[in-house]
C-alpha cells in the first residue's frame, strides 16, 4: 500500500505511527498503529518497525510504502533543558516561556552569575540543550558573557543557544571557538530586547532546530534517519504548533493534554484589551506550562492526595474501601465504568488545578488614592476554543462535561476562559503528529485537524 506521509509519536514507553494519503489533494487519516517504544533495547527502530507492523494488520495490508515519516519524540526524558538569565522575573523569565513552548522539559533555571552548586547540577541534568541569556539589548553586558565561559568550559558537547544582550554576539562566538565548540552554538535574536518586551518565536525555532540536529546521537536514537526522513520535533513542542496553526483559522484557543504523567496547558491568544490595559507585565502569545505532578497513571497518587480519598469516595458516590481497590488495581487505561469514574475524577481534578496554574489573575493593591485592580499572568478570557487531546480528554466519556468546570469553577479572580468558550476534542488523537506535519504540509495539517475536531 502506498502512503504519502507517516507521523511517528516516539513516546517514552509507547511508539504510535499515524498514516495519511493524498496530503497535496484531499488529506485523509488512514489509521493507526502501535507499539513499545524501543529506546532502553539500543534502537529506537525496533519499536519504530513494530508500530508499522501493527498499523499493516490495522489496514489490512501486506506492505505499506511511504514517500516520507516525520517524527515527535518524547522518549528518553524528552528534551532537558536548562536556562541561565540575569533577572528571575524578566529575562529569565521569557528565555523560560521560549523553552516551554518549544517542548521542553525544563530541569534548571538560574538568575545572575552561574554558582559552583549551579555548574554540579547542570552536569547532573545532562541536558539535551542549554539555553544562556541577560541583559536587554545595549545593556548589561558582564553576566552573560562570564555565564558562557562557564558552559564553553564544561565537558558537555551538547548544543547552547545564546539568546541575549545584542551586543554580546561576537565576544559570545569568539569564547566557543576559542574552545573548539563553535559547532555547538546557536546565536539568536534576544528573548527580551526591551523591557516589557517578549520576543520568544526565534528562539522556539532554533531549539527545535537544535533538538532535530542532536536527537539522532542520543542514546538509543542513533539509528532513528534509517526510517524518519522528515522532521523529528519534541512531542509537546508539535502539540504547540498545531494550536498555533488553528488559533489562525478559529481565533483564540487553549489546548489541554491530560496524560498518565503530566497535564500540558497550550494557550494561543492574545488575550483582551481590557486586561492589557492593567497587566503588570507582558506575557507570551503562544504560552506553555507543564504540570509534572498530574498525570492520571504515572503521577495518579499525587491527584489522589490533592483531592483526598474521602472527597473522592463522595464524589463519586463510592465507599472508601472501593477508591483504595481503584488505587491499588489502577491501570493505564480503564476497562470498568468505575475505573473510568475514577479517571474521570482525576482527569476533572488534572484540568481544573493546571489551568489555573496557567492563567493569571486579578490583584488589588492599596495606595495612598485608594484600591486599584491590576492584572498578572496570561489572560484567557478572550478565548473562543478549548481543544482537548491527550489519552483521557479524547477516551473518556464524560470528557466534554470536565472541561465545562473550567468556565464554572472559577470565582471571578482568576483570568480562565468564559462559560461562552466552545469544546473541541482532537478525536483521531493525532494533534501531536499534525504539528510536525505542518513543517512540511501546513495546509494539509490544517484540514486534517479540522477533520479530527469535526469542524468544517
Amino acid at each position: 500500500m502506498k502512503i504519502n506521509v507517516l507521523v511517528a509519536e516516539i513516546g517514552s514507553t509507547t511508539t504510535v505511527v499515524n498514516a495519511f494519503s493524498d496530503i497535496e489533494d484531499r488529506p485523509r487519516f488512514l489509521g493507526q498503529g502501535q507499539s513499545p517504544t524501543t529506546v532502553l533495547e539500543g534502537d529506537v527502530n525496533i519499536g519504530l518497525n513494530n508500530a508499522i507492523e501493527n498499523l499493516k494488520q490495522n489496514l489490512g495490508v501486506d506492505e505499506i510504502i511511504y514517500d516520507e515519516m516525520l517524527a515527535t519524540s518524547s522518549a528518553a526524558g524528552g528534551l532537558k533543558m536548562t536556562v541561565h538569565g540575569l533577572v528571575y522575573d524578566m529575562t529569565v523569565r521569557a528565555a523560560r516561556e521560549a523553552a516551554l513552548g518549544a517542548g521542553a522539559n525544563i530541569h534548571l533555571v538560574t538568575a545572575g552569575k552561574l554558582r559552583r552548586s549551579d555548574v554540579k547540577k547542570i552536569r547532573n541534568v545532562k541536558p539535551n540543550i542549554i539555553l544562556v541569556a541577560g541583559g536587554v539589548d545595549y545593556g548589561e553586558r558582564d553576566t552573560a558573557l562570564y555565564n558562557a565561559e562557564i558552559i564553553a568550559d564544561l565537558d558537555l558537547d551538547i548544543p547552547v543557544i545564546y539568546a541575549g544582550n545584542i551586543e554580546n554576539h561576537e565576544d559570545v562566538k569568539e569564547i566557543f571557538e576559542e574552545k573548539g565548540k563553535e559547532k555547538l552554538l546557536y546565536i539568536v535574536d534576544n528573548v527580551y530586547p526591551k523591557i516589557d518586551t517578549l520576543n520568544v518565536e526565534p528562539t522556539r525555532k532554533v531549539i527545535q532546530d537544535a533538538f532535530e540536529d542532536h536527537i539522532i546521537h542520543a542514546p538509543g536514537m542513533t539509528r532513528v534517519r534509517n526510517l524518519v526522513n522528515g522532521p523529528i520535533i519534541p512531542t509537546p513542542g508539535a502539540v504547540m504548533e498545531a494550536s498555533k496553526l488553528l488559533k489562525e483559522y478559529i481565533g483564540d484557543l487553549v489546548t489541554l493534554d491530560v496524560g498518565g504523567a503530566t497535564t500540558d496547558v497550550h494557550s494561543v491568544t492574545e488575550g483582551s484589551e481590557e486586561v492589557s490595559r492593567i497587566l503588570i507585565s507582558p506575557e507570551p502569545i503562544a504560552k506553555r506550562t507543564v504540570e509534572g505532578d498530574l498525570g492520571v497513571y504515572v503521577n495518579m497518587k499525587n491527584i489522589v492526595d490533592l483531592i483526598g480519598v474521602e472527597k473522592i469516595a463522595k464524589d463519586l458516590e463510592f465507599d472508601e474501601e472501593k477508591i483504595k481497590e481503584l488505587i491499588d488495581n489502577h491501570r493505564p487505561i480503564p476497562i470498568t465504568d468505575e475505573q473510568k469514574k475514577f479517571v474521570e475524577r482525576l482527569t476533572l481534578e488534572a484540568v481544573i488545578t493546571s489551568v489555573n496554574r496557567h492563567a493569571g489573575g486579578f490583584r488589588d493593591l492599596y495606595g495612598s488614592s485608594g484600591k486599584k485592580t491590576l492584572a498578572e499572568g496570561k489572560d484567557l478570557t478572550n478565548v473562543k476554543w478549548i481543544i482537548g487531546t491527550g489519552g483521557a480528554l479524547t477516551r473518556l466519556p464524560n470528557r466534554i462535561n470536565i472541561i465545562k468546570q473550567i468556565a464554572l469553577n472559577n470565582k471571578g479572580d482568576k483570568l480562565l476562559p468564559t462559560k461562552e468558550s466552545k469544546i473541541l476534542i482532537d478525536n483521531d488523537y493525532i494533534m501531536a503528529s499534525l504539528g510536525v506535519l505542518a513543517k512540511r504540509h501546513k495546509e494539509a495539517a490544517l484540514c486534517l485537524l479540522k477533520q479530527s475536531l469535526r469542524i468544517d
